[in-house]
């Protein structure tokens, strides 16, 4: 597995608590070779993936108030293209 992760935040190149969390709740169970490639800082980009995504996310809710997480959610999920791209998404809560 590849994954591909701007240098912000919380998935920098330092941040030891989402490395743990990789290794233990995914690459251990799942028995995954996982290769992480980070970008410079503010270069997300350059993530291919992310900046094919964005702009078709864009297109499907321009024009459209988002007035719920549902609603976001929603039209991140229904965004496709005529090449095949399909998007996934889910919310994942945060507890204060």
């Amino acid at each position: 597995m590849l994954i591909l992760a701007d240098s912000g935040g919380s998935n920098s190149a330092r941040a030891r608590g989402w490395k743990y969390h990789l290794q233990h709740h995914l690459v251990n169970p799942y028995r995954l070779q996982v290769t992480v490639c980070h970008y410079p800082p503010g270069a997300s980009k350059w993530n291919p993936i992310e900046h094919r995504v964005f702009s078709q996310i864009s297109n499907n809710w321009a024009g459209r108030p988002l007035e719920s997480y549902e609603t976001a959610l929603k039209y991140i999920r229904t965004t496709g293209t005529a090449t095949g791209l399909a998007v996934c998404a889910r919310m994942l809560p945060k507890k204060i």
